[in-house]
Parts: structure tokens; sequence; C-alpha cells
């Protein structure tokens, strides 16, 4: 269970004053009567899964698994940041004898990181995820292209085919139809889903599933934050994180700046920033979503929170147990300095690191500070706060009266983009 620890607020939120509000939100959620209805499906999909589905994509990924070396996953934004963010935060960023390895394409324009990536591939045994609901999206489009073509220049046509897993539309699409055309295998994004909701879909159930992730516990944790978190209840966590990120804004603090210990967990920041960014950023609102790594960032950044502009608050993931551990061991010479730390393990030291960096940023630096609190990094409880922070986004939204479900400022760089490029 994921809890909240607001003791490091300047002054606490009027929790009590939201809870008309929420439970109007909620309502309006669970009904389908507020703004964005027709992409709510995310909210309830934990109990309304499809298992057939669920079979298939474990199946395919068996089959993907003991076909190839690598799975080339093409797509941008939500088509590609959940699935890598679960990825890396529980495979880490060293594993060790994972196959298939996991690569993102698609997600650039980058000339330089696509040749590379295509020159690594030469000679490898790979196959191919491309997601897009659409099909025209160009970073995507290219991307899939060269790859393609490259695939098919290794192995042939006919073999290219059965190494080839799109996941579109299930009516209609550039991808829909060229999949059709080449008799490609087909998952669907289900169309009451938007991209950064849709990593319990076959977008992020299939890429982490090859990763050898077990998707049914990730399914588990998600379907735990549904029946904790999708309630008016004001002792909720997702609530309460939702109301004082709101409370905060209303006292001018414009950016957020999600913390973690944890380097494995940068891609699940990435995913945060698009989630809160894409969904709340409209009408000039919203808190502007960043990201830090600490120890790491402290000496970057560390000074600009302690003392620069009182702009932001901090969300700090606090993962209790980690992983893996270490113990610093005893040196006779002492020539570094370091035996007060023998017997300890690396973990009580970044746990320490922690509270000192709390204590500097809330009390002398008078930083507001929320804490959420994580027993784990297991599978089940990453589902859970996948759940967690997009129902707490949806009432964060809402508090804020914008759809959380469309973007249509990402709309106007692409059409600069195409007429500059001479599309008709």
């Amino acid at each position: 269970m994921i809890r909240i620890n607001l003791d490091y607020l300047k002054e606490q939120p009027q929790f009590d004053t939201y809870q008309e509000r929420i439970k109007k939100i909620h309502q309006g959620m669970n009904d389908l009567s507020l703004p964005g209805n027709d992409f709510l499906g995310w909210a309830t999909l934990p109990l309304n899964l499809d298992h057939n589905e669920i079979e298939q994509i474990k199946k395919t990924a068996q089959e993907i698994r003991s076909r190839v070396d690598i799975l080339v996953v093409v797509g941008i934004g939500g088509s590609y940041l959940g699935a890598r963010a679960v990825i890396e935060a529980l495979n880490g960023l060293r594993p060790l004898a994972k196959k298939p390895e996991i690569i993102f394409l698609g997600q650039t324009f980058s000339s330089t990181y696509t040749a590379q990536v295509l020159s690594y591939l030469q000679g490898k045994k790979f196959a191919i995820n491309v997601i897009s609901k659409s099909g025209t999206t160009t970073e995507t489009s290219i991307a899939f292209r060269l790859v393609r073509n490259l695939l098919i220049s290794q192995v042939g046509k006919d073999a290219a085919r059965n190494l080839i897993v799109a996941t579109t539309d299930k009516n209609k699409g550039v991808l829909r139809n060229l999949s059709l055309k080449e008799g490609y295998q087909m998952f669907v994004l289900p169309e009451n889903i938007g991209g950064r909701y849709s990593v319990f879909t076959p977008v992020g159930l299939l890429p982490i599933a090859v990763a050898g992730i077990n998707i049914d516990d990730l399914l588990a944790g998600a379907l735990n934050g549904y029946q904790r978190y999708n309630n008016a209840d004001l002792e909720s966590a997702a609530n309460r994180y939702a109301i004082t990120r709101n409370a905060l804004y209303q006292a001018n603090k414009k950016v957020e700046l999600f913390v973690t210990y944890e380097p494995q967990l940068h891609e699940l920041q990435e995913w945060f920033k698009q989630l809160f960014g894409e969904s709340e950023g409209k009408e000039h609102q919203g808190i502007f979503p960043t990201a830090a790594t600490f120890s790491t960032d402290l000496h970057s950044l560390g000074q600009f929170i302690q003392e620069g502009s009182p702009l932001l608050f901090e969300t700090i993931l606090n993962i209790k147990q980690p992983v893996l551990n270490l113990s610093i061991p005893h040196d006779d010479d002492n020539l570094d300095e370091l035996n007060y730390l023998a017997g300890k393990t690396l973990n009580e030291v970044n746990e320490k690191a922690m509270m000192g960096t709390l204590e500097a940023h809330s009390h002398t630096g008078r930083v507001n500070n929320i804490i959420l609190e994580i027993p784990d990094l297991t599978t089940k409880t990453l589902g859970e706060l996948l759940y967690f922070f997009m129902y707490a986004c949806a009432v964060s939204s809402y508090l804020l009266e914008v759809n959380p479900f469309d973007q249509p400022g990402v709309e106007v760089y692409k059409k600069n983009m195409f007429k500059l490029l001479g599309k008709k």
C-alpha cells in the first residue's frame, strides 16, 4: 500500500473543503459525465480485463523470447514510456543475462541515435513491436520504415512478416491498413484509453512481457490500485496527493520536482512528466512537472532548491526496501577515512542522505515536500503505483477544471513541421 506523508509541508491543506468537489469528480468519472469521458476506460480496466487477450500477449511474448535476441519497440510518448518505465524499474539498468534485450526507437528524429541503433542491429536476430494508434505519428513512422527495411534485408519479407507485431487502432488508421496488407500480428489499443494511460493495455504489456516480467502480477497490482484509490474518500492517498498538489498550486507553487533516490526509476520520472504535463497543462493552467534523481542531482540542482526562487515543491518517492543491498567493509588502513561507515549498508547511507536532504530543504530552505512511501519495488507494487498516479492525475486535472485526456497544444508543432517539410 502507498502511504502519503505530509509532515514536511509548511501548511496543511484544508482537506474538508475539497470533499464535495472530490465526490463530484469521482461520481463524474464513474458515470462518464465529465469532459473527456470517452477516454476513461483505464479507470476500470483492472476490473474489465480481456483474459483471452492477456493470454495471447503472454503467448506472443514467449514466442518472441524464444526466437530473437532483441525486441525493438517503435513508438513515442505513451506508446513507449510506460513500458520502458516498468522494464527499467524492475529489471534494473544493468540486467544480467536478460534476453531479449529491449531497444526503443521512434521516439526521436535524431539521425545519429537512429543510425546508431540500426548499426547495432546489423546481423542480429531481432523482432519489432510498432505502436501507434493512428500510424501517422511521424517519428514512429519514419523509424518503423527504416527498421522494417533492415529486418527484411536480413531475413527476407516472408520471415520478417512473422517478426513484426503492430499495436494500433481496432478499426482504422494507416498502421492498421499496413498490418492487414502485410499480414502482421496485431494487438488493439482500446478506443477509450489514451496513450499516456495505456500501460495496462497491449501497448505496455507486450514489451513488458517480452522483458520477462510477470504481467499477471502487474495487473494484480493495478487491481489493488483500483480498489484502494478509485473512491471519494479524503483519506485515500491518491485523493490526498491530488488535493495537496492543488493547494500548493493555489499557493503559487507552480513546479513539482519528482524526486527518487533510485536511478532505475528515471524512466518512471519521464512517464510521470508526460502523464501530468499533457493532462494538466491547458488553458494556461497546471503544475510544471520535472524530475531529479538524488543524491546525484543534489550536486547540480541542490543549491537552487535550497536557496533559489521559491517556485517549486518536491514529491519524493521513498522505496522502503531496496531490491539489492551492499555492506560497506572495514579497511585496516582507513586511508579513505570511511571506517565510521563500516558495517552499515549502502541503503542506510541512502536513507540518511534522504533524511538530511529533507531536513535541509524543508526546514532550512522552507521547501514543501510530499513523501510517497512505497514498501518495495516489486511488480505488484509498481502496478499499484502506476494506477495511483493515473487516478491522482485525473483528479488533479479535474480540480483545475481541464480535460485530462486531450492535448490540443501538441498538434501545433506538428502542423508547422508538416508545412515546413512540404506535406500537402
